[in-house]
């Protein structure tokens, strides 16, 4: 956990396998290393960016689908095209946190707010599939280290699909720790400005359920797609839970406004419930694991079978 890589600016281009068992092409994959984060290149083309601290926390952007289109919303990271929203500025691109840990909120960015802070690379590696695992502290706005995260964000290609698999097991480390009961969290994704449901101009919500836009919220399911249109094509973007996972299968904290959330802390808000309890206490040393599958696609869920996609993943081990 503590290998630091200690190089300004690296490259890595390991060996390429030509095909997986199953016979289609894998994808090659390189990283570039700099001071502020980490470029994946898929096949000679940028995919996406990990950045160590934007805001206050590390994040994905941009990222770049199949057909080379942004498929995460660009503001706050940059101006805002005409039809992305300037709300919400800390829901960055593709992001996890949590609203209320030991009641301090990690999710926003406003007074008091806690911090996300990144403390090295534990792994970067190229070839047929990329991997960027970072260690994190959750630093209290007092400087307290609550807990910490080892993430592992591993990036794929084949059968026309872009997708980037994400595990973080997140142990406390001072003292007792509390991920209370809120619906802002946690695993998150802001969709391409476009793609919005409430425009009405194609975009769309399902889940493994059937449930659809407004319905989908707050709802238990093993995966979520959220399809619309980016530059004149419709494009998905799917979020897979892993049976592995904690609490699976969870909530959605999924807006027609284009937030896009995996949530099996918010209980008390998904069931409408005084009664719901969703919070999870954390002795120190004690951890949970999260395990989610996005996909980056043509077309909507059915056109790229994502419930296929899911019966996939879900025989997979999970990487970590």
């Amino acid at each position: 956990m503590r290998r630091l890589l200690a190089v300004a600016s690296l490259l890595f281009v390991l060996p390429v396998v030509s095909a997986n068992a199953a016979g289609f092409s894998l994808a090659k994959f390189t990283l570039e290393k700099d001071d502020q984060g980490v470029t994946v290149n898929c096949d000679g083309e940028f995919f996406t960016r990990y950045i160590e601290k934007s805001g206050v926390k590390p994040i994905l952007w941009p990222i770049v689908g199949p057909t080379g289109k942004e498929m995460t919303r660009g503001y706050p990271m940059r101006e805002a095209t005409p039809k992305e929203k300037k709300d919400h500025v800390h829901q960055r691109s593709f992001w996890f946190d949590h609203g209320d840990v030991n009641g301090i909120s990690f999710w926003h960015e406003n007074d008091d707010h806690g911090t996300i802070v990144h403390r090295e690379y534990v792994k970067l590696d190229g070839g047929d599939q990329a991997v960027i695992q970072t260690c994190n502290d959750w630093v209290a706005p007092n400087g307290e280290v609550l807990c910490q995260d080892v993430r592992t964000m591993t990036f794929g290609a084949a059968r026309g699909l872009r997708w980037i698999d994400f595990h973080a097991k997140v142990t406390a480390m001072s003292g007792e720790v509390v991920f209370g009961d809120t619906k802002e969290g946690s695993f998150g994704v802001r969709v391409a400005g476009s793609m919005r449901v409430e425009l009405e101009d194609g975009g769309r919500i399902v889940n493994s359920e059937g449930q659809t836009d407004k319905d989908a919220w707050g709802k238990r399911a093993s995966w979520v797609d959220y399809s619309g249109p980016v530059d004149g094509e419709i494009v998905g973007l799917a979020i897979l839970n892993h049976p592995t996972s904690f609490r699976y299968p969870t909530y959605w904290h999924v807006r027609t406004y284009g937030l896009f959330a995996a949530n099996p802390f918010g209980w008390h808000d998904f069931l409408r419930s005084s009664e719901a309890d969703g919070s999870l206490t954390l002795s120190k040393g004690e951890s949970f694991e999260v395990a989610y599958r996005v996909i980056l696609h043509k077309g909507d869920a059915e056109q790229a079978n994502i419930a296929e996609e899911f019966n996939r993943y879900a025989a997979e081990p999970v990487a970590k």
